[in-house]
């Protein structure tokens, strides 16, 4: 805004000096002398451009786990809340497990004295003073009673609610003193990393993207911070519905500062260029689908078509018709014809304050 309504004053101030200059120094013919039309040029310059395709999205987890019980009972202790950091395996709460350890408790005492007639009979068959059938049906009976420990063990352990994978209790379900049983989830947990977020993407845009090309991230939760991700797969497949198929952008190392449900624009980078000549957007006239600037030498300004490549951040890249270094009009376009005389204003301060 600064820099406009200078530029009006330095126009204003251009025009009453021609104005006085045509009142005390007309030339001897009458003619009125063509004032000069103020402008502000900048160089075009070498840099580097990307193109990229803009999306928005919903953060999700990559992984996140329904955790279901493995037996039915009442609820005794919930040992992990909402928000707790958790590694597969770790309790998240325990059932009443009474019955259980009755059923243990009798099931090795079942044991015990199966061992004591297995030992006792396996001598007594080495002497051949049973019938090896008699003490092969005994060895069974033993065989199965240790798997039916195992197995009260196993259940046992089952009152034991753990963690499936590791990440953080994002919902409790439950509380001390319910019942559960094995179809209701009791917990649910998320892990964090990495976060991704699914995109629906024009099918005009297949043949640009990839796996591995980089995608810059911005949330509304995280003003003024950028986060960078990259492809991690496509869907080969174009939904006839919508014309579009399916892009999935992970992002890790994020620090947790991430979260999943929140929203994202994402830019995915698909091309670069290194040495692009680059001129500020508002140097370019566009008329008829065709594109020019104005470009300046000594004090006057030509018309010039261009041929404009990519656009990002504020510039254009220029892929013919001009060369670096070379001037042009960034302010002042709409007054200027090809041919005419120009005041550049930068150098006017310069000079002055030279």
């Amino acid at each position: 805004m600064n820099r406009i309504v200078g530029f009006l004053l330095v126009l204003s101030t251009v025009v009453l000096a021609a104005c006085s200059n045509g009142n005390s120094e007309a030339p001897a013919n009458g003619a009125e002398p063509t004032p000069r039309v103020p402008v502000e040029v900048e160089r075009a310059r070498l840099g580097a451009i990307s193109a990229f395709y803009s999306a928005t999205a919903t953060l999700e987890a990559d992984g996140e786990a329904r955790v279901v019980p493995r037996i039915g009972g009442r609820i005794v202790e919930i040992v992990a809340e909402e928000g707790d950091s958790v590694q597969a395996g770790d309790v998240l709460a325990r059932i009443d497990d009474d019955r259980l350890r009755l059923e243990l408790a009798r099931a090795e005492a079942d044991l015990s004295r199966l061992r004591q007639d297995f030992n006792r009979q396996r001598e007594m068959h080495q002497r051949n003073l049973i019938a090896t059938e008699v003490f092969e049906r005994l060895q069974y009976e033993y065989q199965a009673q240790q798997t039916q420990v195992e197995l009260v063990r196993l259940e046992l352990s089952y009152s034991h609610i753990t963690a499936p994978i590791d990440g953080v209790v994002s919902q409790r379900m439950v509380r001390v003193g319910n019942m559960v049983n094995t179809t209701d989830p009791v917990f649910v947990v998320t892990a964090m990393e990495p976060i991704q977020a699914v995109l629906h993407v024009p099918e005009r845009e297949l043949a640009r993207l990839r796996p591995g090309q980089p995608a810059r991230l911005q949330v509304d939760a995280l003003p003024g911070q950028a986060f960078v991700g990259q492809i991690a797969r496509i869907s080969p497949v174009v939904d006839a519905a919508s014309g579009t198929f399916r892009v999935t952008v992970e992002l890790a190392d994020h620090g947790q500062r991430l979260r999943p449900g929140m929203f994202g624009r994402f830019h995915i980078v698909y091309d670069s260029r290194e040495q692009a000549v680059l001129v500020p957007v508002a140097a370019v006239m566009s008329e008829d689908g065709r594109q020019s600037v104005f470009v300046v030498n000594s004090e006057q300004a030509q018309r010039r078509a261009v041929t404009v490549g990519y656009r990002n951040n504020g510039e254009f890249e220029i892929v013919d018709g001009l060369e670096p270094g070379e001037r042009v009009v960034v302010t002042g376009q709409a007054s200027l014809r090809s041919g005419a005389e120009v005041l550049i204003l930068g150098d006017t301060v310069e000079e002055v304050e030279g």
